[in-house]
């Protein structure tokens, strides 16, 4: 990832919502899964494209959320895309752990719709207390 300062001109295209945040889409870089979504807001985004790794904006705790700063399954951007409108974001990541999901599966999208009910197909990889052990 190229490093980028405080206030780049690409920063004009993005079309951030009312609230000031724009959904970010983390795929594996290796197979395109989709892994998770999360919101960014412009401080988010500019962290994450400085550091190369994701940093996303929480709506619960309304703060900064540095993917795998409790976990360990951080997030190494390969390359970020910006939609024709400019109002959602892909990141290829390479997702340290195989664990993006906070229940401990690769991704956050495990269920499937089948015969009107949902089920669970992808395995926890590693457990939630081990990744988020409170000491």
């Amino acid at each position: 990832m190229e490093s980028i300062m405080s206030d780049p001109d690409w920063l004009a295209d993005i079309k951030f919502s009312d609230q000031g945040l724009i959904p970010a889409i983390a795929q594996d870089s290796k197979t395109n899964r989709v892994l998770m979504v999360a919101w960014m807001n412009r401080e988010s985004l500019l962290e994450t494209v400085n550091s190369g790794y994701s940093v996303y904006w929480s709506r619960s705790r309304q703060k900064l959320w540095r993917k795998g700063e409790e976990s360990g399954n951080v997030q190494q951007i390969e390359e970020i895309r910006l939609d024709c409108d400019g109002d959602v974001l892909t990141l290829n990541v390479v997702q340290k752990g195989n664990v993006a999901c906070h229940t401990g599966r690769e991704s956050c999208f495990f269920r499937v719709l089948k015969d009107g009910q949902w089920h669970t197909v992808d395995p926890v990889i590693k457990s939630p207390e081990e990744m988020y052990n409170n000491e």
